[in-house]
């Protein structure tokens, strides 16, 4: 039986990357522009000022992009 690859974090059982690490430190309107050509299935990237109250709810089509001051992302983005 052949084993899927899990690199870039995905979980949702299609060849769609779920994970970024390589944005951490880049702006986020580059990092919005990267994640919705690299995975299609994404319908929305919310850029989050760090300290922002956010819902907790799960969708499998989002981004958010936590990013500083300057727009530098600070945290892997995720499917969340």
């Amino acid at each position: 039986m052949a084993s899927k690859s899990t690199e870039g974090g995905d979980r949702s059982g299609s060849n769609d990357k779920s994970s970024w690490p390589e944005l951490v430190g880049i702006q986020g309107e580059i990092g919005e522009k990267t994640i919705t050509k690299e995975n299609p299935s994404i319908k929305t990237v919310i850029i989050v000022t760090e300290g922002s109250f956010v819902t907790m709810d799960f969708r499998s089509d989002r981004v958010r992009l936590w990013v500083d001051q300057q727009g530098l992302i600070t945290r892997v983005p995720t499917i969340a």
